[in-house]
């Protein structure tokens, strides 16, 4: 594939901390806008990105608030931004709007979940015509019929690598940030950092985007971002066997055209970084399938594997500057990074750009950024949040 034009050779870059989603989502986006960017990363295929199950779901989330805006307005940029990474790359990232079903025991749950206004209700009838074979226990449902999926792992993170790579972006594989330099009055001035073949060593910037997810915390430690780690497995099912994203308490289906079953995810915040899978684990995937999808619960499965979220005390991304000046972050999306990816780069690097005018100020200030500042009010301790849409198995 022939390049793309890129940005000004000349032209300082900004330095993407962190190889992932989100890190690429900002660093074509920043080539697109004509500034150059450089990615460091120390393995991209450790990033949520590459474990994550694709869902585009605020809906049926149950989201509220200012992370309900943010996901709808994410959700709405989707097919743009995926037909720009497709223009780019020559890749399909295998977006497929189908809908999720979110099953309830009772009415009285359905009803009263968060975003139950947004969703078409369903009886047991209902939930038999949108997904044959549910398990006996779900009598009611909602039906997202505007929330759907996207292929992350096997199409999306290969196609915006590719997409970075005809804008011009440059990559450092194998390389560790160790930390950050700041100069007179506290300014970025540039990393210190070790690459592959050993030796530590020094870029100067003045710009840089911290996107290192569940690592995030270990370069800036005052940011509130820890590591929640999730379980996953996927099933090989016959074709078209389940046609919309299956989305219950603790876990969910998510099927892909091909008849890939995705399911995931346990969620383990006391795990830290402990690699790994675990019997528990596993066991809890598999009873949530058999409640599920009964049939599923036979169904081969393909692949078994496990990631880091970056969490935070309220569950929500920290986006926008940073507490060094001319530091940026976009990390801690926790479950929605996949859905908030869209809506992060554009946003990030409108404001690098708009900084880099002198009218940062007025982009740091978006409505849509001014709830995730880093030194917003958390709850008191780290994982005491509950998720708005969160509900206890029937």
């Amino acid at each position: 594939m022939r390049p793309l034009a890129g940005p000004p050779a000349d032209a300082e870059p900004v330095l993407i901390l962190g190889g992932g989603l989100m890190g690429l989502a900002i660093a074509h986006q920043l080539a697109r806008l004509g500034r150059s960017a450089t990615v460091l990363s120390r393995r991209r295929s450790e990033a949520a990105g590459f474990v994550a199950a694709g869902m585009l779901a605020p809906h049926a989330e149950g989201l509220g608030g200012s992370m309900l805006a943010l996901g709808q307005a994410s959700l709405e940029r989707v097919p743009a931004w995926v037909a720009r990474i497709e223009a780019d790359s020559g890749l399909p990232c295998g977006l497929r709007p189908c809908g999720i079903v979110v099953p309830f025991a009772t009415a009285p749950e359905r009803d009263a979940y968060p975003t139950a206004p947004f969703g078409e209700p369903l009886d047991r009838a209902g939930l038999e015509r949108e997904v044959p074979g549910i398990g006996p226990a779900w009598r009611h449902g909602l039906l997202f019929a505007q929330d759907g999926q996207i292929d992350n792992r096997r199409r999306l993170m290969r196609a915006l690598e590719r997409a970075c790579v005809a804008r011009g972006v440059r990559f450092e594989e194998g390389t560790e940030v160790l930390e950050l330099l700041t100069g007179d009055g506290g300014r970025l001035r540039g990393v210190r950092l070790r690459r592959a073949e050993g030796g530590e060593h020094t870029i100067a910037a003045t710009t840089a985007v911290l996107a290192c997810g569940a690592w995030s915390g270990r370069l800036l430690p005052e940011l509130p971002v820890h590591p929640v780690k999730g379980q996953m497995l996927s099933l090989q099912g016959p074709r078209a066997s389940l046609e919309r994203v299956l989305f219950g308490p603790g876990i969910y289906l998510v099927p892909r055209q091909d008849g890939l079953l995705v399911v995931g995810a346990t969620s383990e915040p006391q795990a830290g970084f402990d690699d790994g899978l675990t019997p528990e684990g596993q066991k809890q995937l598999q009873a949530g399938i058999a409640a599920l999808l009964p049939e599923a619960a036979l169904w081969p499965p393909m692949e078994r594997w496990w990631g880091f979220r970056p969490g935070t005390p309220d569950d929500a991304p920290l986006l926008g500057p940073g507490p060094i000046e001319g530091l940026w972050l976009a990390t801690g999306h926790h479950r929605n990074g996949v859905l908030l990816a869209a809506i992060t780069a554009e946003r990030i690097a409108a404001a690098i750009t708009a900084a880099a005018h002198g009218s940062g100020a007025v982009a740091a200030g978006s409505p849509l950024l001014a709830p995730f500042r880093w030194d917003r009010s958390f709850p008191a301790a780290p994982g005491a949040h509950t998720p708005p849409g969160a509900r206890a198995s029937p």
